[in-house]
């Protein structure tokens, strides 16, 4: 039986990095936005900052748990959860265990 987190969470659009080759000839990684992957996560806050002053910025970081191998998930990589886009701020983190309770851990800060 898988997480019960994981199978009833929220759905989410990851979308994976690639890489190109920029106008100077420089390989670079970017969001691949031409391929969404369809995922069912379960969605952790870790930690926020509200602006209160003008000038500041708005701070959200959450913790997406999900099937572990989605293919290219990396540092470039997009989400699109809830309605906003979140962007992936550590590499996915690898959880071992059963067959049923392996999964990836990510952390995702909101883009403003």
């Amino acid at each position: 039986m898988s997480s019960l987190q994981r199978k009833h969470g929220m759905p989410a659009t990851v979308y994976a990095q690639k890489l190109e080759t920029d106008n100077r000839g420089n390989h670079v990684m970017v969001v691949d936005l031409e391929s969404p992957t369809e995922v069912v996560a379960a969605f952790i806050p870790q930690r926020s900052a509200r602006a209160e002053v003008p000038g500041q910025a708005e701070i959200n970081v959450t913790r997406m748990i999900v099937k572990h191998g989605i293919p290219g998930v990396g540092l470039w990589s997009r989400v699109h959860w809830n309605g906003t886009w979140w962007d992936v701020v550590t590499p996915p983190a690898y959880h071992h265990g059963t067959r049923h309770t392996r999964h990836w851990s990510i952390d995702l800060r909101e883009r403003p």
